[in-house]
């Protein structure tokens, strides 16, 4: 099992380094030159030449990618073309806004979409199971900045129960953190929480007419017991598979909701970046989203074996 995990891991890094090179290769292809953008209106064509050689644009393409890859290896991501700090010390200032967010919108979707699922499964042909099924479809149709909006009129301007937008630190105290995050986070869990709430319930259907399961609730076990020892833990395989997979919903919708509650987190850092073409910015962001995603796929791998002895590598 460490073996195939060392394996694993091993086979992160030319996967990480194609997808340095696909990002490089993306940002430099897109119409518009960072040079001309960065020079001004009023430049001249030397003002434009001097810039293109500071961000060293000038030089070829290959040598570009050497060159990024090299600051990669380093654990360099270079330096903001606008700012000029480091583009890890400014992912560092605003990981905290988007780890905070992710997780705790995880969290909300995972402790109430798998319940929801399996009670859903369980009384199939319900008022309950086509009650979750009107909640995942509205879920997977509703936008999240329309939800972000509604949620603040709600509890922030008419109840006046939450702030409206801005973050603060763990580190000032549980309460105004979680205060700050409860509104984005439940805007965030919306699409998570429907998609799991759905798999759920379609992996828990597969189980419930299982042999040992019928036999589990002709002994007479507890309803719960049967529903979570028994048939919850061998339907777990594509629930996690889709949790896994699903994060990516969690990272492409952050970028909406820091925007609508003016959190200081990285989708605001790359909107930013993206407008003012600050390509550096840009490329690290993308790397380390893509490297978490990579880490948690390798995550739902192992999780296979834990939950499923039977599996083997």
């Amino acid at each position: 099992m460490m073996r195939e995990i060392v394996r694993r891991l091993l086979a992160t890094i030319p996967v990480m380094g194609v997808v340095a090179i696909a990002v490089f290769a993306l940002l430099h292809v897109t119409p518009g030159d960072p040079a001309v953008i960065i020079a001004g209106d009023y430049a001249t064509a030397d003002d434009i030449a001097r810039v293109r050689t500071k961000l060293g644009l000038d030089k070829p393409f290959l040598t570009q990618v050497g060159i990024w890859l090299g600051g990669i290896a380093r654990g360099d991501l270079g330096a903001s073309i606008y700012s000029g700090l480091p583009v890890t010390t400014l992912i560092k200032q605003r990981a905290e806004a988007t780890i905070s967010l992710t997780l705790l919108a995880m969290v909300i979707s995972i402790l109430i979409g798998v319940p929801v699922g399996v009670l859903a499964a369980w009384r199939r042909g319900s008022w309950i199971d086509r009650s979750v099924m009107i909640f995942a479809v509205s879920g997977f149709s509703m936008p999240t900045f329309w939800l972000g909006f509604v949620l603040v009129y709600v509890f922030a301007i008419s109840a006046h129960w939450l702030p409206v937008q801005g973050f603060q630190s763990i580190e000032r105290g549980l309460w105004p953190f979680l205060r700050h995050l409860i509104l984005p986070a439940i805007t965030l869990s919306l699409v998570y929480m429907a998609l799991i709430a759905r798999m759920t319930r379609a992996s828990m259907l597969g189980v419930l007419s299982e042999d040992y399961v019928r036999t589990a609730f002709a002994k007479g076990l507890a309803p719960r017991r049967v529903l979570l020892r028994h048939a919850l833990k061998n339907a777990s395989l594509p629930v996690v598979t889709i949790i896994g997979i699903g994060f990516a919903l969690l990272i492409g919708g952050a970028v909406v909701t820091e925007s609508v509650f003016a959190l200081p987190g990285l989708g605001r850092l790359t909107v930013d970046a993206i407008v003012r073409r600050d390509y550096p910015v840009i490329q690290g962001v993308i790397l380390i989203v893509s490297g978490v995603y990579v880490a948690i796929n390798l995550l739902v791998d192992v999780l296979y074996v834990v939950l499923d002895p039977r599996i083997k590598y």
